[in-house]
């Protein structure tokens, strides 16, 4: 009777906070402006599943993110993330969600299952196993963005190595600066370029330099070679002489540091290698001498 009158307090608890959450709050426009001038500024995303959201996860994350902005949770550096995941934040927090509302179902299950099996358990294992499961669900998600995020960057990096050549190209050509940026950002196609290409045109539309553009570009998704080329072309601007040289010299320090990077992730996979042979022969070896030793025993 207990277990039944706590696991009807719990599941009431849930249904209404989920309720709340889903429920829309009217806010004044005084403070609607107060959160608008206060969001950070992120990058865009491009919502390219939003149609295939369902309604429930649209409203749940809707909602969700309305209540973080209401709470005064920003998660600016998280925002980021995953606006290079390619993810909003408001499908972000419904998976989330829905996520560990699963582990937190699929716990007592489990343990329900062993039960029926003839294990016996206390009323709370199956309640810290699925907050357990839920937290655990949680944390992938998380790290899910984190590391596609990481992965990103990476790649942004790589490209802006290429982007450095073919700027230099271009003031061999006889280019200026800004000039020589925007037809080597015209050149690439990939997410990396296009990026730097939108920098570069809103710059120009909004009467920003450059290497303005490029600096903000940097902060927004920290990449620091970005940010550190836009420091040099704020002082060696002038000068297409210098800045040639400089942007070569970057582009050779970028592809050596590259090289770099994967020299040790190939040592590092190397090494990992080595370990799994070395756990292959000693199962062979155990697999070998298990019947010998099995006959001396007696076993």
């Amino acid at each position: 009777m207990t277990a039944g009158v706590i696991v009807g307090a719990v599941v009431g608890t849930g249904i209404f906070l989920l309720v709340v959450a889903l429920m829309p709050r009217r806010v004044s426009l005084s403070r609607q402006l107060a959160a608008f001038d206060a969001r950070p500024t992120a990058p865009t995303v491009r919502r390219t599943a939003a149609g295939q959201e369902s309604e429930l996860t649209r409203r749940l994350g809707l909602g969700l993110a309305a209540f973080c902005d209401e709470q005064g949770w920003e998660f600016t550096s998280f925002r980021n993330d995953l606006a290079l995941a390619d993810k909003s934040f408001e499908n972000f927090l419904a998976t989330s969600a829905l996520l560990a509302v699963l582990g937190f179902i699929l716990g007592p299950i489990l343990l329900l299952v062993v039960a029926v099996i003839g294990v016996h358990l206390t009323f709370g294992i199956p309640i810290g196993f699925g907050l357990g499961l839920a937290v655990f669900f949680c944390a992938l998600s998380y790290l899910e963005v984190r590391q596609k995020a990481t992965q990103r960057r990476k790649d942004f990096r790589h490209a802006v190595g290429a982007f450095l050549d073919l700027v230099g190209m271009n003031l061999a050509g006889g280019r200026g600066v800004p000039e020589a940026l925007m037809a080597a950002s015209e050149i690439g196609g990939g997410w990396s370029m296009w990026r730097i290409r939108d920098a570069l045109g809103n710059a120009r539309i909004t009467g920003q330099t450059p290497w303005q553009a490029l600096g903000a570009l940097g902060e927004e998704i920290r990449v620091d070679e970005l940010r550190d080329l836009a420091a040099a072309l704020s002082l060696v601007a002038e000068d297409g002489a210098k800045v040639r040289e400089s942007l070569t010299a970057r582009a050779v320090s970028l592809r050596r540091r590259e090289l770099a990077d994967l020299e040790g992730q190939a040592g590092e996979r190397s090494q990992s290698m080595l370990v799994a042979q070395m756990f292959l022969v000693a199962g062979f070896l155990v697999f070998l001498v298990f019947p010998v030793v099995g006959v001396l025993l007696g076993v």
